[in-house]
């Protein structure tokens, strides 16, 4: 039996972990620290999923998402991985 892959569904969208080398890069750019970006729940299913793929992925890791935008073509968002369960 196989399972279902969350982030091949046509509604989810593009979930990927930015390299720890990468991550400076990517809140200089934004102009913020780790501290102000929305945190995303070990229990997401997408994180779940990148698991899987990829092992175990520490709390503080960023997580960019890839946003489908009927103007822009694509939007990028980043979240931080948080131990916190979210109800």
């Amino acid at each position: 039996m196989s399972k279902f892959n969350v982030l091949h569904h046509e509604l989810v969208p593009e979930h990927h972990v930015v390299e720890i080398k990468e991550e400076e890069k990517v809140l200089n750019a934004l102009g913020i620290t780790k501290d102000s970006l929305p945190k995303i729940s070990r229990n997401d299913a997408a994180l779940k999923t990148l698991e899987e793929m990829h092992g175990k992925i520490e709390a503080g890791r960023i997580i960019k998402i890839v946003r489908k935008s009927s103007t822009l073509g694509f939007t990028e968002y980043y979240r931080v991985v948080s131990n916190e369960v979210f109800k």
